[in-house]
């Protein structure tokens, strides 16, 4: 199996741990809470969403450290959990026609970013493809 590249593990780290800054930051007030409760119930609405991206992104990367076969498949849902928690922060802004590069940035990241690192994941090796076609000409009956 293909390792995944360093740029997606690193990305994902920082990410990751991005989610637990974040929410811990909130949870204790260091970030000034949004001016209306509604938007505060927003905000929170997101929690588990965003932890369950962060904690399956970091047992995908300590899968990925061990060996262990399933840890791509859980990066790719991490990916898409992250993926999802920006995108729908992102439609909320707009709906609402507010830009504030200090929430647009960090939800365009989170819903870019899974895009590319899902692609390159998804991509099938080079070496893979000439490795499979060599290995069905020497099947039996193949030839």
């Amino acid at each position: 199996m293909e390792r995944p590249p360093a740029w997606i593990k690193r990305s994902m780290l920082a990410t990751d741990l991005g989610f637990v800054a974040y929410w811990t930051a909130t949870a204790i007030a260091a970030i000034p809470p949004y001016p209306r409760q509604i938007l505060i119930d927003w905000n929170w609405s997101y929690l588990v969403l965003d932890l369950l991206a962060s904690l399956s992104g970091l047992a995908a990367l300590l899968a990925l450290r061990r060996g262990v076969a399933h840890a791509r498949t859980l990066m790719v849902v991490s990916l898409a959990l992250t993926h999802a928690a920006g995108l729908t922060a992102l439609n909320f802004w707009v709906l609402r026609g507010e830009f504030d590069l200090m929430w647009w940035i960090p939800n365009l990241w989170l819903a870019l970013f899974p895009i590319a690192a899902i692609g390159r994941l998804m991509r099938s090796p080079r070496r893979g493809a000439v490795t499979s076609a060599r290995a069905c000409r020497t099947l039996p009956g193949r030839g």
